[in-house]
């Protein structure tokens, strides 16, 4: 009796051994993902880590003017290249400061230069720009501003496409769209397309 006493006690013991540990919570949110040739524009925020030098590593907006600042690294040039290249030319300015300098740049959140952007102007409830994606379309350019307001004349939009020489104004029924699910109103965009949302009148 003693013996399948101790068996009856010793089971559930063995049965939560051979249970897989519980999965521990990550602790870190995944920074958003961008290709190597990735360009970067104006509006981007970047990571920039300088191996052995936490007092010169930290996260800075490209401006405007597409220029970023550093400690010991004034006014450089970060639009039109990508991470890599800006990682060289910030090692190249800090030589003279650091010995074997070696620079990382991470772009954590990205809007990529005008020529790559996708602009929602007018009644969405977000206007932006945002960053072209491969594959993207009208429904994931509504979805990134929000959607559109409530005095907008959804079915009046334009979708204005500018080609080298030219530009084409596409008709849109982003009413149809968003509330019948009338998928022939979600057309692929193009790098460089302009959304445009008019007010309605009442």
């Amino acid at each position: 009796m003693r013996v399948l006493r101790a068996i009856a006690l010793l089971l559930p013991l063995a049965a939560a051994a051979c249970q897989p540990p519980p999965a521990e919570p990550s602790t870190m949110a995944a920074a958003p993902q961008v290709t190597p040739d990735y360009v970067i524009g104006p509006g981007d925020s970047l990571s920039v880590f300088v191996f052995r030098s936490p007092e010169l590593s930290m996260e800075v907006p490209v401006r405007p003017d597409g220029r970023i600042s550093l400690p010991l690294v004034e006014d450089i040039e970060a639009a039109g290249r990508t991470p890599v290249q800006l990682s060289r030319q910030i090692e190249e300015r800090l030589k003279q400061y650091v010995r074997e300098p070696s620079v990382t740049v991470i772009v954590r959140g990205f809007v990529g230069p005008a020529s790559r952007q996708v602009r929602i102007v007018g009644e969405a409830a977000q206007p932006r720009a945002i960053a072209f994606r491969e594959g993207m379309t009208v429904l994931d350019a509504l979805i990134e501003a929000g959607g559109l307001t409530r005095y907008a004349a959804g079915n009046s939009a334009r979708l204005i496409r500018r080609e080298s020489t030219s530009q084409e104004t596409i008709p849109l029924r982003l009413n149809d769209l968003l509330r019948t699910g009338d998928l022939s109103q979600d057309l692929a965009l193009r790098p460089g397309d302009t959304l445009v949302i008019p007010q309605g009148w009442f």
